[in-house]
């Protein structure tokens, strides 16, 4: 249905909606992560993956009540490594617990007002390889079937922002693992109910694979001639790995923290 161009051969390259949404805007930075270099963790970051894991865990498994809340979500920190790790890094203590919990609690209560009517799965994980060693690897939040046709949800605890690429690229990957095109992909804001909703087209969805190519063809061309690839800089250098010895990344920090 898709055809991913062809692209340099090379080391085993994962790439996910994250890092090539971080290409598309810096792509030395995105190349930083691939070397495994990563900016610092946020709490609003921590806050936003135990949400999205007490989120599965309503639409699998049904409501919590409001007495378990606080246990459900001590046993989620527990049994995601990453979230163990972040609250390590933070700093967070056990006594901090309650106040993160109350924040979350706050999203699930925005987020169970949401209608769940056809749903199918929740942290639908989809992998494929279009190229040799060129892995597309991601995880949806949530699938949900309408009248028959399928509808990818990713969820947002803060405002929805620019996330065309995000929504473009989940749909590659929907129509590279399901040989078929979502019906429809939304990204969906709990916190303020802003909604962005995309329909996505072979043309379209083609030209992301290309665009997904051409940021493979970059990455493995700048890591055979060692070149450090362009840097831009935006609202994104705040938690860029590069940023103490980015000339670009301290200018755009600069700008944001004028005004």
């Amino acid at each position: 249905m898709i055809d991913f161009p062809p692209v340099p051969s090379g080391d085993r390259l994962v790439v996910s909606a994250s890092a090539f949404v971080a290409f598309e805007q810096c792509p030395e930075s995105a190349n930083a992560r691939f070397r495994g270099e990563y900016g610092p963790p946020s709490r609003p970051s921590f806050i936003g993956g135990l949400a999205h894991r007490v989120f599965a865990r309503h639409l699998s498994q049904g409501p919590i009540e409001s007495d378990e809340f606080e246990q459900v979500c001590k046993e989620e920190i527990g049994g995601a490594p990453s979230l163990n790790l972040r609250m390590g890094e933070l700093g967070l203590k056990p006594s901090q617990i309650p106040a993160l919990v109350e924040e979350t609690r706050g999203l699930y209560d925005r987020f169970v007002k949401f209608p769940s009517d056809g749903f199918e799965g929740a942290e639908v994980s989809l992998e494929a390889e279009p190229q040799p060693d060129v892995i597309l690897r991601g995880r949806v939040d949530a699938v949900f079937n309408d009248a028959g046709e399928t509808r990818l949800v990713d969820w947002k605890t803060g405002r929805i922002g620019e996330v065309d690429d995000q929504l473009g690229f989940y749909s590659l990957l929907w129509a590279l693992d399901r040989n078929a095109l979502p019906s429809a992909v939304e990204a969906v804001s709990v916190k303020t109910g802003e909604r962005r909703r995309a329909v996505p087209t072979v043309e379209a969805i083609s030209s992301l694979a290309a665009r997904v190519a051409a940021m493979v063809t970059t990455l493995r061309t700048g890591w055979a001639d060692g070149s450090e690839l362009e840097r831009v800089g935006g609202p994104w250098c705040t938690y860029c790995p590069l940023l103490d010895d980015c000339v670009e990344g301290r200018a755009a920090t600069a700008v944001m923290a004028q005004g």
